[in-house]
């Protein structure tokens, strides 16, 4: 273990873009604060998104990045750190809520709000689409040749690879776990069924990859550190892909329907103090009629 963290993979352009966000959503956060003092941005959403933040540091900037090249256990724990949990915990950070909140009423009419209603966005954010593309995406770079083109040429990987499967996870998780400011957002119904037949195609790549009696990726290479085999390497890296994209799928689902709960939970509320209001208006509407018809006629 002190072996494989002592190796590290430390990249100025990763780093720096990561650094920009965190400040960036630090700026606009003090920024809804300031346009508004009653307001202040959720801290469960920045803390959100800062940990998306340093899981992606995590996977592309440690000692992960630098055995990622060695070992396929590793390559696959990186991909399911930015896809199955950093890509999420950003779109939770709610971004774009807050470059809302953060910007003046004019750029929101003149920029944000026609971005968010274009026919592109649309588009791009159909539950249908991006679970088309999440799946496509999970299972042509496994099955293709394009593992092993992205593992032998570096200006792939890094500017191809990474950036295909970051932001393909931010258009699937957009729809699914993303705010309120989407046009047509999904029913809470929808994206359990959209999380749950996503399921389907990561356990197939999972169960293929660990079954597998021959070496898929031969880039890797023939011999692994710390007395792996090639074939025992590859089943570890089928076994992580088909066992924790099961339970972190399994939260994010228990996070939409704690939504969907909370959601029915103010409904029900908002149609029970409208049912009091109008009762209470018909009890007043009869007592005024009772009062009436007691007064004494006059002549």
């Amino acid at each position: 273990m002190a072996t494989f963290l002592a190796v590290w993979d430390f990249n100025v352009f990763i780093a720096l873009n990561l650094a920009g966000a965190a400040a960036w959503y630090a700026w606009a956060s003090r920024r809804v604060r300031q346009r508004d003092p009653r307001s202040r941005w959720p801290v469960a959403n920045a803390a959100c998104f800062y940990s998306g933040l340093a899981l992606l540091a995590a996977a592309y900037l440690g000692p992960l990045a630098a055995w990622s090249h060695t070992l396929f256990w590793v390559h696959m724990t990186q991909h399911l750190l930015v896809m199955m949990a950093a890509a999420p915990l950003l779109v939770l950070g709610a971004p774009i809520s807050l470059a809302f909140g953060a910007s003046s009423d004019e750029t929101r009419r003149a920029l944000i709000v026609p971005i968010l209603r274009s026919r592109a966005v649309r588009v791009l954010t159909n539950p249908v689409l991006t679970w088309v593309l999440f799946a496509s995406v999970l299972v042509g770079t496994h099955f293709t040749g394009f593992y092993d083109w992205a593992l032998t040429n570096h200006d792939a990987g890094m500017f191809i690879e990474q950036p295909l499967f970051l932001v393909t996870a931010l258009l699937y998780y957009f729809p699914i776990l993303g705010s309120n400011l989407q046009a047509h957002r999904p029913s809470p119904a929808t994206r359990l069924i959209s999380m749950s037949l996503m399921m389907i195609p990561e356990a197939i790549v999972g169960a293929v990859i660990y079954f597998a009696s021959v070496v898929l990726y031969p880039s890797f290479g023939p011999d692994r550190p710390f007395g792996l085999d090639p074939l025992g390497d590859q089943q570890l890296a089928g076994a992580l892909m088909w066992a924790l994209v099961m339970i972190v799928d399994s939260a994010w689902m228990m996070v939409v329907a704690a939504e969907w709960f909370t959601s029915e939970e103010r409904r029900s509320r908002r149609v029970d103090a409208m049912i009091s209001a109008e009762a209470e208006n018909q009890a007043e509407a009869e007592e005024h009629a009772q009062a009436r018809a007691q007064e004494p006629s006059v002549g």
